[in-house]
């Protein structure tokens, strides 16, 4: 890591920081055009999901639903600040989108991220455990270990305000491990169009709908990193794409 560069500061001791102006607005637009042609490609079998009347909420599988999106994040203030954080040998290892359409928005009740991608689940192991599958690729629990070695970098396709449900986080959570003890008032983290959310995948976190009314969307492409493309006990990342 840089020694004594403030984003590694604050992440050790809030669990984020927020990267502001990475994309500009011709990038952040060649995703959004990019995103919007592949969730209306038949993305149901992707793990879209969406409302009673097509409206796209999220996506998974984006990786195989957009491939630019293993190259198109690799703006050299993120790169930089990734590496920093992560070490030389960080990749991507799994890509989400977020929305809150206007029509359909959503609320996400306090949590941790524990899950990651696999490309097998049922290995024996006593440190990953409770095993699923989501949109067709096996996923489990993984030990507070790998997950203190992770980073999400949410790139925000649209400006986030109190008005369209932002996400809200409990300072220095990531430090409790699974925990989910919500000792703190929450803050909300409120961010521009083309700003990065770096944040621990322990951090406790939710958000709340969009306020009534509002026309604003919440699109977010969510990407997930690790430190090392290796994992205990045998298991294998479902995807490492390599710095």
């Amino acid at each position: 890591m840089s020694e004594g560069h403030p984003y590694q500061t604050q992440v050790e001791r809030d669990g984020f920081v927020v990267l502001r102006q990475v994309f500009d607005p011709q990038h952040v637009e060649a995703m959004l055009t990019g995103l919007t042609a592949a969730l209306a490609g038949g993305a149901d079998n992707e793990g879209a999901i969406r409302s009673e009347a097509g409206v796209v909420s999220a996506a998974r599988n984006v990786l195989r639903l957009w491939p630019p999106a293993a190259t198109i994040w690799r703006q050299p203030a993120l790169v930089e600040a990734l590496a920093d954080l992560l070490g030389p040998a960080f990749g991507l290892v799994r890509v989400l989108f977020f929305d809150k359409p206007p029509e359909a928005s959503w609320a996400l009740p306090w949590h941790k991220d524990l899950t990651i991608a696999v490309r097998d689940n049922r290995l024996p192991s006593e440190r990953f455990c409770r095993p699923t599958r989501k949109a067709g690729v096996p996923h489990v629990e993984a030990p507070v270990d790998v997950l203190q070695e992770m980073l999400t970098a949410r790139i925000h396709l649209d400006d986030v305000t109190e008005e369209n449900g932002p996400l809200l986080v409990v300072l220095g959570s990531h430090r409790s491990g699974k925990s989910l003890a919500l000792d703190a008032p929450p803050v909300a983290v409120l961010a521009g169009q083309g700003d990065v959310l770096l944040m621990r995948p322990l951090l406790a976190h939710c958000s709340d709908r969009s306020r009534p009314g509002t026309r604003r969307h919440r699109r977010v492409l969510h990407l997930e990193f690790a430190a090392t493309p290796e994992l205990p006990d045998g298991y294998a990342w479902h995807e490492f794409v390599s710095a």
